[in-house]
Formats: C-alpha cells, structure tokens, sequence
C-alpha cells in the first residue's frame, strides 16, 4: 500500500503531477477506497473555494489610495 501525501493528491487533481505519480494514484485509486474517499473530499472542497470571492476591505483601499496620492510624482486631482 502506498502512503500519498496531501501535496501529492493536490498535484494530481489539478494536473501537475508526474506521469508517474499520476500512474501510481490512478492505480491506487482502484484499490483502495478510503483514497477515492478522501480524493472526494479534496475536490469538494476545492469547489467550494472556487466559489469563493476575495475582496480586500475599504480601509485598506483607502490606505493605498492615500500611499499613492502622498508619493505620486505628478499632482494628483482629488475627487
């Protein structure tokens, strides 16, 4: 029995793996289930976090914004 690690499972599911490794997981996919369980459970989570969406609070876009006006070369128009 081979041991995967969770890089490894991360690798194949989004195609970076090795051919060999790739063979290897394949292979051991068909043998043992609590792999496929727990190769289930990796790629609903991925879906899940590719549902997610990411976006960064006001304050810090107002900290930036106001970085940019304090170190802009040319004079900047305020709203």
């Amino acid at each position: 029995m081979t041991f995967f690690t969770p890089e490894d499972l991360l690798l194949y599911l989004y195609k970076e793996s090795s051919p060999e490794l790739t063979a290897a997981i394949e292979s051991a996919l068909k043998e043992d289930w609590t792999l496929r369980e727990e190769m289930q459970a990796m790629q609903s989570s991925i879906g899940q976090l590719d549902k997610v969406i990411v976006s960064p609070r006001m304050e810090v876009v107002l900290k930036v914004m106001n970085y940019a006006r304090q170190t802009a070369t040319e004079p900047v128009n305020r709203p």
